[in-house]
């Protein structure tokens, strides 16, 4: 059976430690550019081919066996958002250099 320090000293990081944890968090902006201002990887053409289909599929489910058209409306209005967004997206890209 493991036994647990009570001990508020060992569960604090030494000088050294923290030392030494600076020094790995710390990078080089001339090796890494992007660091200094948090770059983060998109998939812009995986994001649209992904949305494209899933405004289908909601297109899709419009055929089924449901008797009332309540179903309908939300399908159609999700997907006619989701191109809106898309169409929208694709806009922004195009143009986001003319500001």
């Amino acid at each position: 059976m493991a036994t647990v320090s009570n001990s508020s000293n060992s569960s604090r990081p030494s000088t050294a430690e923290l030392e030494q944890r600076r020094a790995v968090t710390e990078l080089d902006l001339e090796q890494e550019p992007s660091a200094e201002w948090g770059w983060h990887g998109t998939f812009p053409r995986a994001t649209q081919i992904a949305g494209w289909f899933t405004a289908a599929v909601m297109l899709l489910m419009l055929i089924g066996n449901h008797r009332g058209r309540v179903e309908d409306v939300f399908l159609v209005l999700i997907a006619v958002t989701m191109a809106f967004m898309l169409v929208r997206d694709i806009v922004k890209r195009r143009t986001h250099w003319r500001r």
